[in-house]
């Protein structure tokens, strides 16, 4: 099956100049040029996104969808300022490549995303299946309903298995610099995928104190 990449961008032009270098034959494509006609991304494999569209801000519309969705997505703008660059990673953005482009270097990197994400898409270890695009979580053949927020936090941890990674990297992935989030939020999240994946036997989110986490089998 073919992947499918979305294409946000206002110049109808470059939209279809972008679907032409990356490969209609070897990909599918749905082109957008209003923020306001965006639809079933979630169904993406990958997301190229514009920040000067005629009915908003591409950087606004990324904070949203980053608190429900970890479809990748790829900056392509005329916005070449280290700060622009800066916000677009930290909001959530995957890439970043400004205009002008070589089509060879934005080939390469969209192939070098979705790549990533297809190692990334499932996670199967013992009992554990984890499917972060279809959202579907079981533990021994039986399913899991997790929250939103639990799904991002379990997919940085087993995204960095055997890695510890620091409470700050968490809160700023989970919570995307949310201006304001509770200490606690962190630990409390923690707390609830223990509930739900864990025994006594079984462990799989180990704490390193005074640092942060780490999810391995043991």
């Amino acid at each position: 099956m073919k992947k499918h990449i979305a294409i946000i961008e206002d110049d109808i032009s470059i939209n279809n100049g972008i679907a032409l270098a990356i490969g209609k034959d070897e990909y599918q494509f749905s082109s957008f040029c209003k923020l306001k006609d965006v639809k079933d991304l979630e169904k993406m494999d990958l997301v190229i996104l514009d920040i000067n569209l005629p009915d908003g801000n591409g950087l606004d519309f990324l904070r949203e969808f980053r608190r429900t969705s970890q479809v990748p997505v790829l900056i392509l703008t005329a916005n070449d300022t280290e700060m622009d660059e800066v916000t677009g990673l930290q909001l959530g953005a995957d890439d970043y490549v400004t205009k002008p482009f070589s089509l060879m270097v934005l080939r390469l990197r969209v192939e070098k995303l979705l790549n990533r994400s297809k190692q990334h898409k499932v996670y199967e270890n013992n009992a554990l299946y984890f499917d972060f695009k279809d959202m579907i979580f079981r533990k021994s053949g039986q399913e899991i309903e997790l929250s939103k927020t639990e799904m991002r936090l379990l997919h940085f941890l087993v995204e960095n298995e055997g890695l510890t990674v620091t409470r700050d990297r968490l809160l700023d992935y989970v919570w995307q610099n949310q201006e304001f989030v509770d200490e606690n939020a962190l630990s409390v999240t923690i707390k609830r995928l223990r509930d739900k994946l864990e025994t006594k036997e079984e462990k799989y989110i180990h704490t390193v104190y005074g640092v942060g986490y780490v999810w391995k089998l043991a």
